[in-house]
């Protein structure tokens, strides 16, 4: 079973994320969390939060009976992707002006369990309408 975390328009490129997130990508949940507690980059502050939400989502569709300590959780998939840019312009010399692009960028976080689901357990579906 798989579950989503999506976080969107954050003040930072993509380019920039992406070194993070590639860190990251196909560990345990618990060794994912340990190399973005202790990153330098401000990446890992927006993915820690990203990864702990996603984690949330895989125990509340299991109803929060289920602890997600015991099935070896995972990411299977991490991407940025980049988002809107604020376009400004900065006053240059000679009644010029040069262009100041900021950058933001969206992040998806899929986890998923490696140890199976006992039988009896009920998923919760979510409706996409």
């Amino acid at each position: 079973m798989e579950a989503v975390a999506k976080h969107t328009s954050i003040p930072m490129s993509v380019r920039k994320m992406r070194l993070v997130v590639d860190l990251i990508r196909g560990k345990r949940v618990g060794e994912a969390l340990d190399i973005l507690k202790f990153s330098k980059q401000e990446a890992a502050r927006w993915l820690e939060k990203t990864l702990l939400s996603a984690v949330a989502n895989w125990e509340y569709k299991l109803d929060g009976m289920e602890s997600a300590a015991d099935y070896d959780l995972y990411i299977s998939e991490a991407f940025a992707d980049s988002g809107a840019q604020l376009k400004r312009f900065r006053p240059a010399p000679h009644g010029r002006a040069h262009r100041i692009r900021k950058h933001s960028c969206h992040i998806c976080i899929k986890v998923a369990n490696r140890t199976p689901l006992p039988e009896n357990t009920e998923v919760a579906e979510t409706e996409e309408a």
